[in-house]
């Protein structure tokens, strides 16, 4: 996906998930209360959404970082299944594609050797493990 459509889909999701979240606070009359563990969730939500926003002013690392974020958060929106051993490797396989992505973007700006030797042991260790995902849910999933 191209930086361009990255943003515009994280741009889009950002302004669906306000009035999504929103509604979420109320139904029926029934209002949270202040305090309510679900409303502080929605705040925690927007504030994660709203901190991988792209900003003009974010040095080339950031924003490359935000990008990754972005796709892998999207990415991760997989339906359930209510089979926990399909829903663990599909919610997964996105998981450790963001952590290929965000080890990558460590090679690429990164300055200190052991974190980029970290970064490349992750992307090792993660593309075996989500080739044996990919292969488990081939064989299973039905």
């Amino acid at each position: 996906m191209t930086t361009t459509k990255l943003l515009a889909a994280a741009l889009l999701a950002a302004t669906l998930a306000g009035p999504a979240l929103a509604q979420g606070t109320h139904s029926h009359g029934d209002h949270k209360m202040a305090g309510d563990p679900s409303a502080t969730h929605d705040a925690d939500m927007m504030k994660m959404i709203n901190a991988m926003k792209p900003d003009p002013k974010d040095p080339p690392s950031t924003k490359d970082f935000k990008a990754a974020d972005m796709t892998m958060m999207h990415d991760m929106h997989v339906p359930y299944t209510g089979n926990a051993d399909v829903d663990f490797r599909t919610h997964m396989i996105p998981h450790h594609k963001g952590a290929v992505e965000m080890s990558k973007v460590a090679l690429k700006h990164a300055k200190d050797p052991a974190t980029k030797k970290m970064a490349e042991q992750i992307i090792a260790d993660q593309e075996k493990e989500i080739a044996d995902m990919e292969a488990w849910l081939k064989k299973n999933a039905k």
